[in-house]
């Protein structure tokens, strides 16, 4: 990828290696709004939560995560929204895992698994 022609490169190899690392910026918007919704400190506990137990209702999240019913339900709604979550309906209750395998890897990296 060239340099922009209004800016000046001191190292024009190592601003191409940066342009072709940073991609399509599409692509840091979608990582950006990712983080975002990732930010939140009781959406991240609702997903370690979920990661750790693996298949768990909104009850036991709510129990688990010290929240009321009400706010994991809407904080679930949000997080499946943005692909970070999958519901499944078990009689009456509606179980919930994770469904990106890139923030499944990355409470690895921040939390790695209980001894």
């Amino acid at each position: 990828m060239p340099v922009p022609s209004s800016r000046h490169a001191i190292d024009p190899e190592l601003v191409d290696k940066a342009l072709t690392g940073l991609g399509d910026r599409e692509d840091v918007l979608d990582w950006a709004q990712r983080f975002a919704v990732l930010a939140d400190p009781s959406r991240l506990t609702l997903l370690v939560c979920i990661h750790y137990a693996e298949d768990i209702c909104v009850s036991d999240l709510a129990a688990t995560a010290g929240m009321s019913e009400t706010a994991v339900s809407q904080a679930l709604r949000l997080l499946k929204a943005h692909g970070l979550v999958t519901a499944r309906r078990s009689g009456r209750l509606m179980r919930y895992r994770l469904a990106d395998e890139t923030v499944h890897d990355l409470i690895h990296h921040v939390r790695p698994h209980p001894h």
